[in-house]
């Protein structure tokens, strides 16, 4: 059986389209983003503190799913290998560094938190 030029190259082609499926899928965990947006708590509305205690909640579930996306794949990577306390090491600076900025960025909001409570009474 006869395969035709355009036919091997489209098969190529796809075959090279799956592969690049396949490695997205095992891609390397995404650093969670802090929530772009600090209210000031002497000036922000209700409203603004709320839409911000909401994404610091959001950014905090990103964070401990970091943690957990790092911890399989710390797993899945390491599985049989003589490197695995190198990554492991590796991985719990990532995931340590996502959660001192998690904290840096919630005591700066809890400080504005304050800022409006105190406005408030």
């Amino acid at each position: 059986m006869k395969i035709s030029a355009s036919l091997g190259i489209t098969i190529a082609a796809l075959g090279i389209a799956l592969a690049s499926f396949s490695l997205a899928a095992h891609a390397e965990c995404a650093y969670p983003k802090a929530p772009a947006l600090m209210p000031d708590g002497k000036t922000a509305s209700e409203a603004e503190m709320i839409e911000a205690m909401k994404a610091f909640k959001t950014y905090n579930e990103e964070v401990t799913a970091f943690g957990s996306c790092l911890d399989e794949e710390t797993k899945n990577k390491a599985a049989g290998t003589a490197q695995l306390m190198q990554l492991k090491t590796l991985q719990m600076k990532k995931h340590n560094a996502a959660v001192d900025e998690l904290q840096a960025k919630a005591k700066l909001f809890n400080e504005q938190v304050r800022l409006y409570k105190a406005r408030a009474t």
